[in-house]
């Protein structure tokens, strides 16, 4: 029997959402202050997925400025229906919902429309369309008598269609299976007439699970499945290798197999540094309601695929050299908060990169001179040639290993007060920059690599020898050292003092290590 490997998008996607279109599969993921925002992937087999575009891509769209990297864009839903795509998100500030929006596109690749703001609170919204026609609106948001029923309430009103506008009186639907824990992702479902109402408890780490509850009508009253939670890694032991499961979104094949799109975690020794990711989980439906992986009960690194899919080209999941020719970055790239496109940009007919210094520093809640990629393997490599043209004095560019502003470590090509050309391997924690190392080097192009594995991030210089810089252990840029919900991420800056200089980078490279591949 064919089989797919788990995760099916490795690193920092976190809160898939998933809709179908005939036989093309369209799937979203949160990307909280990284810009482009709310990246879009197409998939014909649920298990290949190529990056298509993003809904935000424009920054009249949604303002980013000055929000932490953990807030931003959280937990998008996508949904199809006549012709028209929508996405439905929250944009968080200070971990808290502060406006909900909406986008449409006829084509999932975009371009998108500037949002509509619905009168919504809360977090994790969602759309249901009905059989009758009628658009339905879920969400989370904090309950009224917590201590009655729990804190958290996921809440219902119908999405005029017309003027995209919420209407109607507001239907509180539940308040989880688990009345201690914040109830949050609710997805509605309708099912041989039955409403089925998906939803994530125990919060985002370790004791994460699916619940669910039921109904013969859309507004209610809803009541918990007793078979909740339908799927958890919570009761797991150490040696699991896939740990804080949940926020689950399902979606039917043509050949009518259900299957669901699940975030979660691949720890090492307690600490995961590449985020919540995207796995992929056969689904079953019974008298009782959808049954979760019913063969194991489990989510597993390894897994039969999809029935009655073409098997798409594998993407390939080997290295990846990036020339930056053709004059406009890889969706796979990213800055923070808005577009770099003034800082940063390819050269269409020589390739390579041009990166004017910014005095805006990789620790600020601004947009500095800084685009980035996730990291997808525990065991990889990552390099680039860079050179200063004309370097001074607080001039810096290299490679940077991002957790977020406040931790993060760059290897960086600097120039020191009496004009020697060196590289500085430097940490960032809580906001304070710390010197590890530094080592002189003959010319102004060099090429600056880092290894990662089980321990450490290793960082080399390649200048007329490899030489090694130093070192910052692997947990250091663990979510659970950072707190927050991303993952890391490899990237590119510039920086001046005086705002003046560039750099030039001739190519990045990445590729997961030869000695282990599974993360």
């Amino acid at each position: 029997m064919p089989t797919f490997s788990n995760p099916v998008l490795a690193g920092s996607r976190p809160d898939p959402s998933v809709c179908r279109v005939g036989e093309d599969f369209y799937l979203v993921t949160s990307s909280f202050a990284y810009y482009p925002g709310l990246p879009v992937h197409h998939s014909r087999d649920l298990v290949d997925w190529r990056p298509l575009g993003h809904v935000v891509d424009r920054p009249s769209q949604v303002s980013l400025t000055g929000l932490d990297v953990s807030d931003g864009l959280w937990a998008a839903t996508v949904r199809h229906h006549e012709g028209t795509f929508y996405v439905v998100v929250t944009l968080a500030r200070g971990r808290r919902g502060s406006t909900t929006y909406l986008f449409t596109a006829s084509d999932p690749a975009g371009p998108w429309s500037d949002p509509v703001a619905l009168d919504a609170e809360g977090i994790d919204p969602s759309l249901l369309f009905d059989d009758d026609g009628r658009c339905w609106f879920t969400a989370c948001r904090d309950a009224a008598e917590p201590e009655v029923t729990g804190p958290g309430e996921l809440w219902l009103r119908e999405l005029d269609l017309d003027t995209l506008e919420l209407t109607g009186p507001v239907h509180a639907l539940w308040y989880g299976a688990l009345r201690g824990a914040w109830v949050e992702a609710p997805h509605l479902y309708k099912r041989d007439g039955v409403y089925h109402l998906i939803a994530a408890e125990g919060g985002t780490e370790h004791h994460h699970a699916v619940t669910a509850a039921r109904a013969d009508s859309v507004t209610g009253p809803y009541t918990t499945d007793p078979r909740s939670p339908l799927l958890t890694h919570r009761h797991r032991g150490a040696a699991e290798p896939i740990h804080n499961v949940g926020h689950v979104d399902l979606v039917d094949t043509p050949a009518g197999e259900t299957w669901a799109v699940a975030l979660g975690i691949r720890p090492t020794e307690g600490t995961h540094t590449l985020g919540r990711e995207v796995f992929l989980v056969p689904v079953e439906w019974t008298d009782r309601g959808p049954v979760f992986a019913p063969e194991t009960g489990r989510v597993g690194l390894s897994e039969r695929r999809p029935a009655g899919l073409a098997s798409a080209p594998a993407v390939p999941d080997g290295p990846v050299r990036d020339d930056f020719a053709g004059g406009s970055l890889d969706p796979e790239w990213s800055s923070l908060r808005g577009p770099v496109d003034h800082l940063v940009s390819p050269d269409s007919a020589e390739g390579g990169l041009t990166i004017r210094l910014s005095p805006e520093p990789l620790t600020s809640t601004g947009t500095p001179a800084f685009i980035a990629r996730p990291q997808q393997h525990l065991r990889m490599r990552a390099a680039t040639r860079v050179r200063l043209t004309a370097p001074a004095p607080t001039q810096e560019a290299g490679l940077v290993v991002f957790q977020n502003d406040r931790r993060h470590a760059t290897l960086a090509l600097t120039v020191g007060s009496d004009g020697t050309l060196r590289v500085v391997l430097t940490a960032v924690e809580a906001g304070t920059a710390t010197r590890l190392a530094a080592v002189p080097v003959t010319g102004s192009e060099v090429v600056l690599a880092v290894d990662s594995d089980e321990s450490a991030y290793t960082f080399h210089v390649e200048d007329d020898s490899r030489t090694t810089v130093g070192s910052v252990e692997r947990p250091f840029f663990s979510t659970e050292r950072a707190g927050g919900f991303v993952g890391v991420h490899l990237g590119l800056y510039g920086t001046s003092g005086t705002g003046e200089g560039e750099a030039r980078v001739r190519w990045f490279e990445y590729a997961p290590s030869l000695a282990g591949n599974d993360g």
